[in-house]
């Protein structure tokens, strides 16, 4: 009986952990357009970060998908002290967020984002 409760606790917490980490997947807005995100990270961020741009080179490649997903959860900026919000709207930074998250580096098709 004492292993049946084992296995039914672990089971459950499982489960639990399971949810947690779809619902976190879900943005309030949907999923982003990944197309989309691309364009407007080169449009928007690519100006300040490239190699040797004064916010340095930043491509899918330089977080992995967990810290790009922290990153607009915190929705800081450096550049900017209002935070994201106030670079692009939030329908883009979620098409941008997709892109990033995607293509990140421990994702199934990292890659750089091109010129």
């Amino acid at each position: 009986m004492r292993i049946f409760k084992l296995l039914f606790s672990i089971t459950i917490g499982l489960c639990c952990a399971s949810l947690l980490i779809v619902a976190k997947d879900i943005s309030p807005l949907g999923k982003g357009n990944e197309a989309k995100g691309r364009y407007y990270f080169r449009q928007t961020c690519k100006e300040c970060h490239t190699k040797g741009a004064k916010g340095g080179e930043v491509t899918p490649l330089t977080k992995t998908m967990a810290q790009w997903r922290l990153y607009f959860t915190k929705g800081r900026h450096s550049g900017v002290a209002e935070g994201l919000s106030k670079v692009l709207t939030p329908e883009q930074l979620n098409d941008v967020e997709t892109f990033l998250v995607n293509h990140a580096a421990d994702s199934p098709q990292p890659e750089t984002c091109g010129k």
